[in-house]
């Protein structure tokens, strides 16, 4: 895996290469593909997220996202990417490592999401195989940790086929298609095997 952080832009997360896909921060370019794949995903993405907002596919939205998203990767706190497939660089997905903890706890969660024609097919176990060495070796975090829903046995299968380790179990942990929802705790430290 490669990592090449931009110099010109300090704010957007850095270009990450992996096995047959490519990772890099969202850009206002962007609108137009991800707007187009998210729609054509919404019955497929709904029952995993948070509640869409009305305007969620917008222009204006998704202006604010990217705000969002370079002021969280300035300060440390998120490092959100897209998922391009290497062959035509299609954006199939994305993945963000949010809550940035330092001092003592020294770890990220990871959330991830591909869109409806691209699902199944090993982009997203791609991504987060490419995103584990940049986690532990750029980032200098011990801990990488995920969560999913009891019956997303697809998510599931991706973090254990990226190492990841169940740990337990979070009653009502994220609010979900507007419900709150059990989810099913996961980790890879830095020390555990790579596989």
């Amino acid at each position: 895996m490669a990592f090449l952080r931009s110099i010109s832009k300090p704010d957007t997360s850095p270009l990450v290469i992996g096995d047959g896909v490519w990772l890099r921060g969202p850009q206002i370019s962007d609108h137009a593909e991800w707007a187009a794949l998210r729609e054509v995903s919404r019955e497929f993405l709904t029952p995993w997220e948070p509640t869409w907002s009305a305007e969620e596919l917008t222009k204006a939205s998704f202006r604010r996202r990217i705000r969002r998203y370079q002021r969280e990767t300035r300060e440390d706190r998120a490092y959100p990417f897209f998922i391009f497939r290497e062959t035509d660089n299609a954006l199939v997905g994305g993945c963000t490592l949010s809550n940035v903890n330092r001092g003592v706890q020294q770890f990220c969660t990871l959330g991830y999401w591909a869109g409806a024609p691209f699902a199944g097919q090993g982009y997203v176990t791609k991504a987060v195989r490419a995103l584990i060495p940049y986690v532990f070796e750029e980032l200098k975090l011990h801990r990488l940790q995920a969560a999913c829903m009891p019956e997303n046995e697809r998510s599931k299968a991706v973090l254990r086929r990226c190492g990841f380790r169940e740990e337990g179990y979070a009653r009502g942990l994220l609010r979900i298609n507007g419900v709150w929802r059990d989810h099913v705790q996961f980790a890879i430290l830095r020390d555990d095997p790579r596989l």
